[in-house]
């Protein structure tokens, strides 16, 4: 038999030990992320999950992701209203394209941005050390990266004078980026002929209307719809043998003659380290805004032989990637 004093003692420790056991016992928090996408799928979201994997986060297990796909950009602000209404924890907005239609449709949620082109130029965050509001990320700088990108495309097709620069009325970042583009083909005194495409189907045309002026090449800017549809793109460069500057390595990838750009696999694994930051509790506000570190410069051989191109020796040395 248990001594009085024993006793109390067995009982005492029984009760220390019991907040603990049901603390074990409670299941781990699942936390809620909600995605905004353009379909479809690209590669940057593997390498958002690989990020999240590498921080300790498993889908199904502590992370639930929500997959918002629209098939066109004005679907956006009803599936970033969607989001909210889940009251989500945080929202991964990859480019301007949809943390606008997320920034309006929340001023309290986390937004996280992977590959935005300008968030101060436009108005969404205050600067890149001090972002203020809900919004941070990571950016590539479209602004300075484009002119650079019309440079090289001189350099891959000397002879080149009218070029033709495809871009999307639909992508907040652009207006800004032609003015970049505008300012250096002056430098290069080079004849720039705008030409928008806003979806899929307006492709065909502008390809058509470049062939009809007897444009040299083109240079595509950085967009949701450059990225997803690379293929058609790149099968109408060569259809209409006009020589191309692609943003990504993933357009070259596809067919495309060249591409400089940040590498957006890069930007989204550490767009991961922003989900993880908020959802312990930092603020985004007090994120700063990191900028692109690593630049790909990939040619495509095979698409340079088939437009009857010679690549020059000196950016064939400078290549990060040569696809033969």
């Amino acid at each position: 038999m248990l001594r009085r004093r024993e006793f109390i003692a067995l009982l005492g420790g029984a009760a220390a030990a019991w907040p603990l056991a049901a603390r074990a016992q409670q299941p781990a928090k699942v936390s809620r992320i909600g995605f905004l996408g353009l379909a479809p799928e690209f590669s940057g979201v593997e390498a958002l999950r690989a990020g999240l994997r590498y921080l300790g986060y498993i889908e199904g297990t502590n992370i639930l992701i929500a997959w918002r796909w629209a098939e066109k950009v004005d679907q956006l602000p009803e599936l970033a209203a969607e989001l909210v209404r889940m009251n989500v924890d945080v929202i991964v907005a990859p480019s301007s394209t949809f943390v606008e239609a997320a920034r309006q449709a929340t001023t309290t949620i986390p937004i996280v941005f992977a590959v935005h082109a300008d968030p101060v130029g436009l108005g969404h965050v205050a600067s890149l050390a001090r972002p203020g509001g809900n919004i941070t990320g990571m950016s590539m700088l479209l602004t300075e990266l484009s002119a650079k990108e019309l440079e090289m495309m001189t350099e891959t097709v000397p002879q080149a004078r009218r070029i033709a620069v495809l871009w999307n009325p639909t992508t907040p970042s652009h207006p800004r980026a032609l003015k970049a583009i505008e300012a250096a083909g002056e430098n290069l005194k080079l004849a720039l002929r705008m030409v928008p495409a806003r979806t899929l189907g307006d492709f065909d045309g502008a390809f058509s209307a470049m062939t009809r002026e007897r444009l040299d090449g083109f240079l595509a800017v950085a967009s949701p719809l450059i990225v997803g549809e690379g293929a058609a793109v790149a099968s109408l460069a060569l259809k209409h043998r006009l020589p191309g500057m692609f943003p990504f390595k993933e357009n070259v990838k596809a067919g495309g003659l060249i591409s400089y750009g940040a590498d957006r696999d890069d930007l989204y694994r550490r767009a991961a380290t922003y989900v993880d930051k908020i959802l312990k509790g930092a603020k985004p506000a007090a994120l700063l805004v990191e900028q692109a570190s690593k630049y790909e410069l990939v040619i495509n051989l095979k698409t340079a032989k088939s437009l009857g191109l010679t690549v020059p020796p000196s950016l064939l040395a400078r290549a990060d990637e040569v696809i033969e």
